[in-house]
């Protein structure tokens, strides 16, 4: 039997898939894949993102903290509304989740 080395405890596969797997988990969920598609489109406040999504502003809120601790998404302050940004490695999650549904 063939040993696959991306499977030792040490390998550099093994430290990536750990760390792959917590964003995975978090972009799994259809509110929050909804969420970042609407980000990569343009910036949004939070009410906007209600509107689009017919999601309470709670939950929403909720998505969006998740979103910025995993540095998907980012935020700005634009008079009394904050904006939400998608920051390059949710450009690069969704870009990357998109062309996969694509695929045949």
């Amino acid at each position: 039997m063939s040993s696959y080395s991306c499977c030792t405890p040490s390998s550099k596969e093994v430290v990536k898939i750990k760390k792959m797997a917590p964003l995975l988990k978090l972009v799994a969920e259809e509110s929050r894949l909804k969420i970042l598609c609407i980000l990569s489109k343009k910036d949004h406040c939070v009410c906007e993102l209600v509107e689009h999504t017919k999601y309470s502003q709670s939950l929403i809120s909720h998505h969006l903290k998740d979103l910025k601790g995993a540095r998907l998404v980012r935020s700005h302050k634009a008079g009394l509304r904050v904006y939400y940004s998608l920051n390059p490695l949710g450009v690069i999650v969704i870009n990357s989740l998109l062309q996969i549904q694509n695929k045949p």
